[in-house]
Formats: C-alpha cells, sequence, structure tokens
C-alpha cells in the first residue's frame, strides 16, 4: 500500500461539508441552498486538507516550510497611479 493518502481528504471533506450543509439547510428551511454550502465549505475543507497534508510530507525534507514570499525590491514604477479602472475609460461622460 502506498504512502499517498492525500487523496482521501477530498471525499472526506465533502462528505463533512454536506453533513453541515444538511445540517444548515433543514435549520434555515432551505436544503437546496444548504447543500450548495456544504458543498462549498466540503471542498475547501478537502483541498486544504490535501495541501496540509502535502506541506507535513515535505517537513521531513528540512525544506522549511515556511510560505513562500517575493522578497523582491519593489519600486514606485511597479505600481499603475491611474484612474484605478484598467479599462481605459477615463470616467468622465456627457
Amino acid at each position: 500500500m502506498s504512502d499517498n493518502r492525500n487523496g482521501a481528504f477530498l471525499p472526506l471533506g465533502m462528505g463533512v461539508g454536506i453533513a453541515i450543509g444538511v445540517a444548515l439547510g433543514t435549520a434555515l428551511d432551505n436544503l437546496a441552498l444548504g447543500l450548495a454550502l456544504g458543498v462549498a465549505i466540503g471542498a475547501g475543507v478537502g483541498v486544504s486538507g490535501m495541501a496540509a497534508g502535502k506541506s507535513k510530507k515535505k517537513d521531513g525534507d528540512g525544506s522549511g516550510g515556511g510560505a513562500a514570499s517575493d522578497t523582491g525590491d519593489r519600486s514606485s514604477k511597479d505600481f499603475d497611479a491611474g484612474d484605478g479602472g484598467g479599462d481605459g475609460g477615463g470616467g468622465g461622460g456627457d
């Protein structure tokens, strides 16, 4: 049997999320909304569990396991100080 068990987090998260969603749906008297929220919550829990499993696996190799950060030097020329739109429109009109 392989040591790769990260795939088990998604179905487990989905099951827990759907159970929470059904409980919320019955409490709010809107089962469809509860199921939709449960699937979304379950997917988030499952994916974060998969990521946590991967990071724990990498911790053993001495890589540090910290969050990636951008340490590059940024100056004011990297940011657009325009009208904030980005669509090319100036905001003025008739």
